[in-house]
C-alpha cells in the first residue's frame, strides 16, 4: 500500500491521526490505545513509514489491531488457549542427555520454574523426555486465574510471547518483568541454539530466528508500554 498520508500523531483520547483523521483496525473499529505511550508508540510507527506502508514493520500496530478486533470480543476464550500451553510447557521438559545440554536447561529453565513457584503457588511436574506428563489441576487452575485477569490488550502482548517460547512461564516472567525480554527469549530458543553450536546454523534458520526473537522483543514492548 502507498503511503497516503503526511502526518501520523497520537490523538487526545488514545487513538492514532493521520493528517487528522483516526485510524481504524482491520475490522472498521476505531485503534484506540488505553493509554498515552502506547498511542505515541503506535503512531511513532505509522509516521516512520517510507513511500509504502510495510506492516511487518509495524507490530505494535498489529498487536493492538488484534486486542482490538480478535481478543475482546472473548477475552475469556483467548486467555484460554494461552492457558493450555501450560499443559506442556517448555520448561518442564527436559533432556535425558548429553549431559551438557541437560545442564544448561537446568540452568535456564529452573529459576523460571523456581519463580512461577513463588509467585503463584503453585507446583510443576517436570519429565526427561517428550512423553507427556499431566501438570496438577490446581497449577492449571491458579495460572489461568492469572492469564484470565488480563486485559483484553495484556493478552494479544502476553500471546506471541506464550506461542513463540512453548511456555507460559516464560512468558509471564517476561510479562512481569521477573527477566528481561531477551533472557526469555534465549531459553525459549535454548534447545535450538544447542543444535546450532553443534551441527552449525544455515541463513534460513538465522532469519527465522531474528524474526521470531523481533516479534518476542515487540510483545515484550508492548507490555512495557501497555504498563505505562
Amino acid at each position: 500500500m502507498k503511503r497516503f498520508y503526511v502526518k501520523a500523531e497520537a490523538g487526545a483520547d488514545g487513538g492514532v491521526l493521520l493528517d487528522g483523521r483516526p485510524v481504524r483496525t482491520p475490522a472498521r473499529a476505531p485503534l484506540a490505545l488505553p493509554n498515552t505511550a502506547l498511542a505515541e508508540a503506535v503512531a511513532a510507527e505509522w509516521a516512520g513509514q517510507g513511500e509504502e506502508i510495510a506492516p511487518a514493520t509495524m507490530k505494535l500496530t498489529g498487536l493492538a489491531n488484534a486486542a482490538i478486533d480478535r481478543v475482546a470480543p472473548d477475552p475469556s476464550a483467548f486467555a484460554a488457549g494461552l492457558v493450555g500451553y501450560a499443559q506442556s510447557d517448555l520448561t518442564c521438559y527436559r533432556a535425558d542427555g548429553p549431559g551438557s545440554l541437560v545442564a544448561r536447561q537446568a540452568a535456564a529453565w529452573d529459576p523460571l520454574l523456581d519463580w512461577a513457584r513463588r509467585r503463584y503457588d503453585v507446583h510443576f511436574a517436570v519429565t526427561a523426555g517428550i512423553i507427556h506428563i499431566a501438570q496438577p489441576p490446581r497449577t492449571l487452575e491458579r495460572l489461568g486465574q492469572a492469564v484470565a485477569a488480563r486485559s483484553p490488550f495484556a493478552l494479544a502482548g502476553l500471546s506471541p510471547l506464550v506461542t513463540i517460547a512453548g511456555s507460559l512461564v516464560v512468558a509471564l516472567a517476561v510479562a512481569e518483568g521477573a527477566i528481561p525480554a531477551e533472557q526469555g527469549f534465549a531459553a525459549a530458543m535454548l534447545d535450538e541454539l544447542w543444535q546450532a553450536e553443534q551441527w552449525g546454523d544455515d541463513a534460513l534458520a538465522l532469519e527465522a530466528r531474528e524474526n521470531r526473537r523481533q516479534d518476542f522483543l515487540a510483545a515484550a514492548r508492548f507490555l512495557a508500554l501497555l504498563e505505562g
